[in-house]
C-alpha cells in the first residue's frame, strides 16, 4: 500500500458512517500544545498511557458522583457524611469544568468540528457538550442566584450520561435513538391517541359507578396508562361489565403497544451492529489487498475495533469471512486470462 508522508487519511466514524478526511500531517516539531491536549482528551490514533489514565480517572469520578448523589438523599447518610459529599461535589465540579473548557479549547483540532466556520460553537451544540454543561450548571446556579435552586441538584444525576463518551455500547444506543427518532415519535403519537381513547372509554363505562376514580377523562388516564403499558398496578380497576370488557380489549392492544418500541430499538441495534461489522470488514479488505496484514495495518485495525466496541472473537470471525470470500472470488476467475468462469460454468451445465 502506497503512503504519502505529507498526507494522512483519518477514518472518522460518525454515526457509524466512515468519512475519509484528508488533512496535512504536521511534522513532529510543528505539533502544537493544543494538538497534544486533543490527542490526550479525544479518541485518536495517538492514544497514550496518559489518555487511558485520564479516561479511567474521569469514569471513576463520575461513578463516585452518582453514588454521592444517591446516598445524599438518605437523611441518615447525609447528616453523617454531608461534609464529605460537599467536598466531592466541589472537587468534581472543578474537574468537570476544566475538562469542559479544555475540550472547548481543543475542538478546532477535530477533523469534523474544525471544518466548521465556528468550531467552538458547533462543539457547544453537540450532544456530549450539552451533557457536560448540564453536569456542572446546577452547582453554579445554586451559588449565583439567591433563590432556592436545590431542586436543580437532582440534575447532577445527568452526569451518568457522561459515561457515553467512554462506552461504545451507550454511544451505539444514543445513535439508535437519533436515527430512529421518527419511528419513536410515531410510536409515541399512537400511544397518546390510544391513551385518550382508552381513558374516554373507561370514563363512559365507569364514571357513574366510580366517580372518585373515573370522574373525568384526565382522571381515567392513570388507569389507561397502567393498562396500555401492561403494568396494571391494581389500585384502579373497572367494576362494571362494560368496563371489564373494555379493559380486556385495552389490555390486548397494550401488549402490542409495549412490543412496538422494543421492536424499533431491537431493529436499530441490529442495524448498528451490522454497520460496525461492515466497517470492520471493509478495513480488513483494504488491509488484505496486498495479501497480508502488516504491523501498521494491524495496529490501525485494533484501534478501529476498540473504537467500534467489537469483541476480539467477532473481529476474528469477520476476518475469516473476508478471507473465505476473497478465496471464492479468486476461484471465479481464470488464473491465466483473468476472465470470469461463471459464464463458462453455465454454458457447460
Amino acid at each position: 500500500m502506497v503512503q504519502n508522508s505529507d498526507v494522512r487519511h483519518d477514518s472518522c466514524i460518525v454515526g457509524l458512517q466512515v468519512k475519509i478526511v484528508q488533512v496535512s500531517h504536521p511534522m513532529p516539531d510543528q505539533i502544537t500544545l493544543r494538538r497534544k491536549v486533543y490527542d490526550v482528551l479525544e479518541t485518536t490514533e495517538k492514544r497514550s498511557k496518559l489518555s487511558s489514565v485520564i479516561d479511567i480517572g474521569l469514569v471513576v469520578l463520575i461513578v463516585v458522583n452518582i453514588l454521592s448523589v444517591v446516598l445524599e438523599s438518605v437523611e441518615s447518610m447525609n447528616s453523617r457524611f454531608g461534609a464529605l459529599f460537599e467536598y466531592i461535589e466541589i472537587f468534581s465540579v472543578a474537574v468537570f469544568t476544566i475538562e469542559y473548557l479544555m475540550r472547548l479549547w481543543v475542538c478546532p483540532e477535530d477533523p469534523i468540528e474544525g471544518a466548521d466556520k465556528n468550531p467552538r460553537l458547533k462543539h457547544m451544540r453537540s450532544p456530549m457538550a450539552v451533557i457536560d454543561i448540564l453536569a456542572i450548571l446546577p452547582f453554579y446556579l445554586t451559588y449565583l442566584f439567591a433563590i432556592d435552586l436545590r431542586f436543580l441538584r437532582v440534575l447532577r444525576l445527568l452526569r451518568i450520561l457522561k459515561l457515553t463518551r467512554y462506552s461504545s455500547a451507550m454511544t451505539m444506543l444514543l445513535d439508535v435513538f437519533k436515527e430512529e427518532a421518527s419511528a419513536f415519535f410515531a410510536g409515541f403519537f399512537i400511544l397518546m391517541v390510544l391513551l385518550i381513547l382508552a381513558a374516554s372509554g373507561a370514563y363512559l363505562a365507569e364514571h357513574q359507578i366510580q366517580p372518585e376514580k373515573f370522574g373525568s377523562i384526565p382522571a381515567a388516564m392513570w388507569w389507561s396508562m397502567a393498562t396500555l403499558t401492561t403494568v396494571g398496578y391494581g389500585d384502579v380497576t373497572p367494576v362494571t361489565v362494560a368496563g371489564k370488557i373494555f379493559g380486556a380489549c385495552v389490555t390486548i392492544v397494550g401488549i402490542g403497544m409495549a412490543a412496538l418500541p422494543a421492536g424499533i430499538l431491537a431493529n436499530g441495534l441490529a442495524t448498528q451492529l451490522n454497520r460496525k461489522r461492515e466497517v470492520m470488514a471493509e478495513q480488513f479488505r483494504m488491509a488484505l489487498q496486498d495479501g497480508n496484514i502488516d504491523d501498521q495495518e494491524a495496529d490501525a485495525i485494533e484501534e478501529l475495533r476498540k473504537d467500534l466496541g467489537v469483541s476480539v472473537n467477532v473481529a476474528n470471525g469477520i476476518l475469516e469471512a473476508v478471507q473465505k470470500n476473497k478465496i471464492k472470488t479468486k476461484l471465479h476467475f481464470c488464473p491465466s486470462c483473468g476472465e470470469s468462469l461463471s459464464q463458462y460454468v453455465k454454458e457447460t451445465v
